[in-house]
């Protein structure tokens, strides 16, 4: 009777479980889907100032740029240059 319901209880977990991660796909899947922007974002900044430094070109990391690359990843970089290259202009 006691692995009887040991099994019953380890079923309901597993439901549980289930039915939690169905809940939480969509916010998982976007959390991660920010965490790879972010970190393709911060790489594409850093090789842009570090490819950057033999042209002339740098982006300054502060927290609005953050921010800007952190959502929108490598276009943010392209956007921040873009803002750069028309205040110069």
């Amino acid at each position: 009777m006691a692995g009887l319901q040991t099994a019953a209880i380890v079923i309901i977990i597993a439901i549980l479980a289930l039915i939690i991660l169905v809940i939480l796909r969509k916010p998982v899947k976007m959390v991660l889907k920010l965490a790879l922007n972010t970190l393709v974002g911060f790489l594409s900044l850093f090789i842009i100032n570090w490819l950057g430094a033999f042209i002339g070109i740098s982006i300054g990391v502060n927290w609005i740029n953050a921010l800007i690359v952190g959502v929108f990843g490598v276009p943010g970089v392209a956007l921040i240059l873009l803002l750069k290259w028309l205040a110069l202009t």
